[in-house]
């Protein structure tokens, strides 16, 4: 009878969760296109993207917007990636290159690259992207910049990754999705806690009162989150997940690959403000605890009453993540979400155990 009550409670505080979640998953999609078209600077940093570049510029450059600049960041590329940049900046004026070469304190230090392309920007209001990001639509920049206010000066935009065939590429998305759902919907409820560098703006103005990324500058990632988490409130943030506004990244390709991506981006969570690790915390234990708890009343107890427990705990999942996913244009993702769900909770459940014996100092 313990293990029955353990699983409501469990049930219960999910089912809690996915009703936070939902001030995102039922909001109204809105498209903020500002008239005032007030001037933007787009930061790329690049490391060993020249492939990447030639396919992404071209799209940054077809911005349906009429007062940007582009600024291209060649972090230390060993590849065609400064040679890329020059040719586009040869015949096209809005185009700045910042070229960084390793510096002996901050040997590999993506924040030092973006800190010395932030000084050159000549613009106020700042969008930033990834060389593998595509816009979704020639409004993308304009959809971002219009969400700044006088009152708003950081905008937490969508960065999803590419449909393809199999069952890491679903994972990845799913994880994605996941993600999103939090951090928007934690806004959404006046506690912004983090945002993604492949669709995140903010002002010079924030940058600088924060003092840019010194608190962290020695973490090999955080660029986005760790900035997002210290400098966000619920007066300063403001949403944009217009489908036109999405980015569209590469993901990866290899298990190994994400693993270790995800290991990165987990070890920045530990520096989190201490409300938002609890809460986060307590999100990843609770899915933990409840796919434990259902099996284990699947074998203790008559299975009657954990089955109606667990069927409604995946109905509300369905409901919620479901609604979720058909906004964020995931759709193909619904029919799988207890699956996939199982699946990225053990998948989790590796990456903090392997982090907390080893720790990675450069980002790729």
């Amino acid at each position: 009878m313990v293990l029955l009550y353990v699983l409501g409670i469990v049930v219960f505080l999910n089912c809690v969760y996915f009703l936070v979640f939902s001030k995102f998953s039922f909001s109204k999609t809105l498209d903020p296109i500002s008239s005032e078209n007030h001037a933007i600077s787009l930061i790329v940093c690049a490391k060993n993207e020249a492939e990447n570049l030639k396919n992404n510029i071209p799209l940054w450059l077809a911005q349906a917007y009429p007062n940007f600049e582009i600024i291209l960041i060649n972090d230390a590329s060993s590849d065609d990636t400064l040679e890329i940049m020059e040719q586009f900046a040869a015949e096209n004026d809005c185009i700045q290159i910042v070229n960084v070469k390793n510096n002996e304190a901050f040997w590999g230090n993506k924040k030092y690259a973006l800190t010395l392309g932030i000084k050159r920007a000549k613009n106020k209001r700042m969008l930033f992207t990834d060389a593998d990001c595509k816009p979704a639509s020639n409004n993308w920049l304009a959809l971002m910049a219009g969400s700044f206010t006088e009152e708003k000066e950081l905008v937490l935009g969508y960065g999803a990754y590419e449909k393809a065939p199999g069952l890491l590429n679903s994972l990845i998305r799913y994880e994605t999705l996941l993600t999103a759902v939090q951090y928007f919907s934690y806004a959404k409820v006046g506690m912004p806690y983090m945002g993604v560098g492949r669709n995140l703006a903010y002002t010079s103005n924030l940058y600088y009162a924060n003092n840019g990324f010194m608190s962290h500058i020695k973490i090999p990632s955080g660029d986005d989150d760790l900035f997002v988490n210290e400098a966000a409130t619920s007066k300063n943030t403001a949403l944009c997940y217009s489908e036109n506004a999405f980015t569209y990244s590469l993901p990866k390709k290899t298990w190994k690959s994400w693993f270790i991506q995800k290991k990165r981006h987990v070890s920045t969570a530990k520096l989190y403000k201490p409300t938002h690790k609890f809460l986060l915390g307590t999100y990843y234990f609770l899915n933990l605890l409840f796919w434990i708890v259902a099996a284990a009343s699947f074998v203790f107890l008559d299975w009657k009453i954990p089955a109606i427990l667990i069927s409604f705990r995946f109905l509300v999942q369905w409901i919620t993540i479901g609604k979720a996913a058909s906004k964020l244009k995931e759709n193909n993702l619904i029919p799988f979400l207890p699956f996939l769900d199982l699946f990225l909770v053990f998948i989790q459940m590796s990456i903090f155990i392997s982090n907390s014996v080893s720790k990675q100092t450069k980002w790729n």
